[in-house]
């Protein structure tokens, strides 16, 4: 995975979408720099989240957090009918007031462990009414359409989280159509969870109590990825959120688990396409909005 799977930098507030098509669509795991939604609305499809898939039915939605690695399977003899959202989390972040936090269903989703919310008729008409209307405005020019815009936009977030925080009660409606291998799902976590420590294959297959030939199989089973370069996907996407705070650069790619700076400088150029501290420049005036996969 290079560069260009993460599809770009996200410098407008958001980016909406409505796409159908019956196509074939080969696509690589990737990540992104920015959260993202997708609401499902035909088609047969099945969702690869961090290890997880999804078996997708009419209205149901998928939070992508920024730095998640996925990629969908589409069937391309049907069409495939969604709603992708592209979130600049910047935009979100200056409209949380009184406590409340418009990201909060992402962060839900990664404390769950589950991308997905499925509706059933509780709140559902709001969401599709109010999608109607983005919609309608996304596609048309008008006096005071950028407010507009953002105010549904808001709008549909502000659901979203009542959504998440109020119906979200039944874990076997929402995991009955959710694969995974526990093993490799515990696994994940561990990775995520300690990306500064060793990582190596023998470590992990000894605190798994597997064999690391088992392992190493069922990791790329179920991740697209060799778990050598999963740790360092992850590793770099994290250096990359700690560099774009401001963090020193000799600082991070010890957090982030590498040993040896001029390892760490010459894994990232190669991800990025800028070594550390010119990419700390160069990404806010960097932005792709090509190859929108759904």
């Amino acid at each position: 995975m290079n560069e260009n799977n993460k599809r770009g930098y996200l410098k407008e507030d958001f980016k909406f979408f409505h796409l159908k098509d019956k196509k074939s669509l080969d696509l690589e795991f990737h990540y992104h720099d920015f959260n993202k939604i997708i609401i499902f609305l035909s088609g047969n499809v099945t969702y690869l989240i961090e290890g997880k898939a999804y078996k997708l039915k009419p209205w149901d939605i998928l939070f992508v957090s920024s730095g998640e690695i996925h990629k969908p399977l589409i069937d391309s003899k049907q069409v495939y009918d969604r709603i992708v959202i592209w979130i600049n989390h910047e935009f979100i972040e200056s409209h949380n007031k009184n406590g409340c936090n418009l990201l909060n269903c992402f962060s839900l989703t990664k404390k769950r462990k589950l991308n997905i919310l499925r509706l059933d008729g509780n709140g559902l008409e709001d969401i599709k009414y109010t999608l109607d209307k983005l919609d309608d405005t996304c596609s048309i020019e008008g006096f005071g359409n950028e407010i507009l815009k953002n105010a549904l936009f808001l709008e549909l977030m502000v659901y979203l989280n009542r959504l998440f925080m109020n119906t979200y009660t039944d874990k076997n409606q929402q995991t009955k159509d959710v694969q995974y291998d526990e093993t490799v799902n515990s696994l994940l976590d561990y990775i995520n969870e300690n990306l500064s420590k060793d990582l190596s294959i023998d470590k992990l297959s000894s605190i798994f109590y597997v064999s690391k030939y088992y392992l190493m199989h069922k990791f790329k089973e179920q991740t697209g990825y060799t778990i050598h370069s999963y740790i360092q996907k992850k590793r770099l996407i994290k250096a990359s959120e700690f560099i774009k705070s401001g963090k020193p650069v000799t600082q991070v790619y010890l957090e982030c688990g590498f040993g040896d700076y001029s390892n760490f400088v010459r894994a990232f150029k190669k991800n990025f396409g800028y070594a550390p501290k010119e990419y700390y420049k160069k990404r806010k005036s960097s932005y792709n909005t090509t190859n929108i996969e759904g």
